[in-house]
């Protein structure tokens, strides 16, 4: 598989209706990709409507893909990618998380391994915790990252599982930063703070933000790693068509940015004037915020993905006025 060629190829896209899986889903479409097989839970929420622009092949409901992919059902795949999980910072449902996140992880990679076929697979920036201990993509210091939350430890075990078990050097595993951008309105409080705050200005010219508890920054002060989903699937799938590139890579812009920033940036794409209101954070996810997150990309630049990244700014007025603005999602055939 070429990064810009994916024609000739039969994937799997787990979370296919979600946020990453569907951009993945539109960006293998624009590479010439159509034999995709769909994997995801649609419930009752409105993520279904990901997938109307889409081109594929087939759709499986995830609680039977496992059983379907055992029994040969499916057929071969030259490439998984695997993105579907439970991403709800706030989930308590640890027994839930262990099952989705961790569990179903092995399963499927153990399937793909067995079968010879390419994994990429969803890890997550929340499993650096409060960044103590480092960003960097290295499995060496798997075991100094103390993840904040049980979302974070569900995928930091996975991460664990994989190096223990001896095939990280097999497969592809993705820490993805702070990713924004069209297909995400269904993520109800895990939207974007670009898609929650676009709603605000709009209804009341206002962005919140939360306020800091932590003397060395400042309210609104507090910095991310923003990234822009049409970057986050071009790194992904040039990793994925790059056999070599295997263990785990922080996806990411490589910058910290604050959440002022980014409301600037809203902001300018509406040609509003700035008016920003600092509140107080939820006590329940104070002990577990990130006050800062920076993507370190020397392995993702090691292995040969050389394109610039999209500024914060430019990312946000392109989400803002192709697709928030007119309620659009992402579209093989006009994007």
């Amino acid at each position: 598989m070429k990064p810009n060629d994916f024609s000739d190829a039969r994937i799997l896209v787990t979370g296919g209706a979600g946020f990453i899986g569907s951009a993945l889903v539109w960006a293998l479409n624009r590479r010439g990709c159509e034999n995709i097989v769909v994997s995801d839970i649609l419930g009752t929420n409105e993520k279904w409507r990901n997938l109307t622009p889409l081109r594929f092949a087939d759709y499986v409901e995830a609680a039977d893909l496992l059983a379907r992919l055992q029994a040969g059902a499916l057929g071969k795949f030259d490439l998984v990618l695997h993105m579907g999980a439970c991403s709800a910072t706030t989930e308590k449902d640890a027994t839930y998380l262990i099952r989705n996140n961790y569990e179903f992880t092995r399963d499927l990679a153990m399937w793909s391994l067995a079968q010879k076929t390419r994994f990429v697979y969803a890890s997550s920036a929340a499993t650096y915790g409060d960044g103590s201990a480092g960003m960097e993509d290295n499995d060496t210091k798997l075991d100094t990252l103390r993840p904040l939350n049980m979302y974070g430890y569900s995928k930091h075990l996975f991460d664990l599982h994989a190096k223990r078990a001896g095939f990280l050097n097999k497969i592809c595993g993705l820490k993805f930063f702070n990713v924004f951008g069209p297909n995400e309105d269904h993520k109800g409080d895990m939207r974007s703070l670009v898609h929650k705050s676009f709603a605000q200005v709009q209804g009341k010219g206002v962005i919140q933000l939360f306020k800091s508890y932590r003397k060395e920054y400042k309210h609104g002060e507090q910095k991310r790693d923003f990234l822009y989903v049409k970057d986050c699937v071009a790194m992904t799938l040039h990793l994925a068509a790059t056999g070599k590139a295997t263990g785990l890579f922080n996806i990411g812009s490589g910058q910290a940015r604050t959440w002022v920033d980014l409301s600037n940036a809203v902001f300018t794409a509406l040609k509003k004037k700035p008016v920003i209101k600092f509140i107080e954070m939820p006590e329940i996810i104070r002990d577990k915020y990130q006050y800062f997150t920076q993507a370190n990309l020397l392995r993702l630049r090691g292995a040969g993905y050389a394109a610039p990244v999209t500024s914060l700014e430019n990312a946000v007025h392109d989400y803002v006025r192709k697709y928030l603005v007119i309620d659009k999602r992402l579209d093989p055939a006009v994007d």
